[in-house]
């Protein structure tokens, strides 16, 4: 969940609204690659998810980093929330789980690194304290009433507001786990083969990174119960968004669609005003409800584009969410599938020509099947399994020619990154495979020992 933003001034015309978002564009030298993921947190004796305050809790983890590796504190309400270093922050979603969001690196090296020297900082911190993190889609075990509610003030009220739209929206914000991607466009042009691209094909990160067949103890029936959560969230604000492959879709329409998307709060002042299902229309006018004759700043606008949750979005740069949380590896290979599909002209030509027939029909079903059955998906004549290998070939082929060396020269490409992905592809068995294997066979149904054996 993204924190406040700030350094927005009034909203004085409707084209500021856009052009908040065409700011974004940079040009090819600078696209950088920011890398953002969750891990669940838990006590190592009783298997429980971490408290936020206590001996072993999350606030114990976050004094641990901020005290013993440089990072400088966030709070709200004189409660530690998060941390900030070097561009990059730690941060907490609903349920506890930590959030690493990286700064924006050049290359897949430095993000590996990067994620490498975070995920090795948090584990001195845990060990000493008696606490294990864990990366998987969906909190195998742990009921919602098993998971405290972080004390953020944008929590609070999304918590009650979920409760009233979809059927899952408090299981995505206490149970779930992501590893996404943030990543440059060049131009709206860019922006929008871009999206296109990003929005069709997350079906097959979600089948490739498909980490969580449990929920409630026991196997739930489909690859990715996080896929199946965000399905069943809140109509208004997720989904494959057709309107992204109509004619004329740009910047414009992206700010049409966000003005939709029932607003949750205004920040002012430290604190989160309730907003909850009021409209941004209102607030442009000076009349939200909330905040009687008050306009918005561009710090509103960009709070309230961090409360739209489609597969894939755009603020001044564009996110991709399709993935799972999971394994030490995977969180690597992530931005590695994306970054050779999008930041290689060719790559993004030939991942656009693989997808550009599909109807928002023929989407959603890959989106609905990916989640269901992983790489066993398949929606017509497409099988999910071949879609996956020839999207990796093309990604692989985008990072040969981005030709970004590593290891002081000694490593020539991003490739090597891509290893775990192409595994799963020769083997047709995604991380979810293989923990049902172990569930149903050296485990003997006991889900308890995935703690011991995934755990970072």
């Amino acid at each position: 969940m993204s924190i406040p933003q700030s350094g927005g001034g009034p909203i004085e015309h409707h084209d500021q609204l856009a052009e908040y978002l065409s700011d974004g564009c940079k040009p090819k030298e600078d696209w950088r690659i920011g890398t953002e993921h969750e891990k669940f947190g838990y006590c190592k004796d009783t298997l429980k998810p971490l408290p936020y305050e206590g001996e072993r809790s999350i606030l114990a983890v976050l004094e641990g980093l901020r005290d013993g590796h440089g990072w400088a504190p966030v709070e709200e309400g004189g409660k530690l929330i998060g941390l900030e270093k070097d561009g990059a922050n730690v941060s907490l979603e609903p349920g506890g789980q930590l959030e690493l969001s990286g700064a924006p690196l050049e290359t897949i090296h430095q993000t590996c690194d990067e994620v490498n020297q975070h995920l090795t900082d948090v584990k001195d911190i845990a060990d000493k304290i008696g606490v294990g993190f864990i990366g998987l889609g969906a909190a195998p075990i742990w009921s919602h009433e098993d998971m405290p509610l972080m004390p953020k003030g944008r929590y609070k009220l999304m918590d009650s507001y979920m409760g009233k739209v979809g059927t899952m929206g408090t299981t995505m914000m206490r149970r779930t786990c992501t590893v996404q991607v943030n990543l440059d466009f060049a131009s709206e042009p860019d922006m929008v083969q871009k999206l296109r691209v990003a929005l069709a094909l997350q079906p097959v990160a979600n089948a490739l990174f498909a980490n969580s067949p449990f929920l409630d103890g026991k196997p739930n029936g489909v690859k990715s119960t996080r896929g199946l959560v965000w399905r069943n969230l809140d109509d208004a604000r997720t989904g494959m968004l057709p309107f992204v492959f109509e004619d004329g879709f740009g910047f414009e329409a992206w700010v049409q669609y966000a003005l939709d998307v029932p607003m949750y709060f205004v920040y002012r002042d430290g604190t989160y005003v309730n907003a909850l299902g009021m409209s941004f229309r209102d607030f442009l006018k000076g009349e939200l409800p909330a905040l009687p004759g008050e306009k918005p700043t561009l710090s509103d606008w960009a709070d309230h584009l961090t409360t739209a949750f489609p597969e894939a979005r755009i603020k001044k740069f564009m996110e991709m969410r399709g993935a799972d949380g999971g394994p030490w590896r995977r969180l690597c290979a992530l931005p590695a599938f994306w970054v050779g599909l999008m930041y290689d002209q060719s790559s993004l030509d030939a991942a656009w020509d693989l997808v550009k027939g599909w109807d928002a029909e023929t989407r959603e079903a890959l989106r609905v099947a990916a989640s269901e059955d992983g790489l066993q998906a398949q929606v017509g004549p497409i099988k999910m399994h071949d879609l996956a290998r020839e999207v990796l070939e093309i990604s692989e082929a985008g990072l040969v020619a981005r030709g970004m060396a590593g290891a002081g020269g000694l490593v020539p490409n991003e490739t090597h990154f891509l290893n775990a992905l192409k595994e799963s592809v020769e083997s047709g068995k995604v991380p979810a495979d293989e923990l049902l294997e172990r569930y149903h066979g050296d485990w003997n149904g006991d889900l308890s020992k995935i703690y011991g054996e995934y755990s970072y």
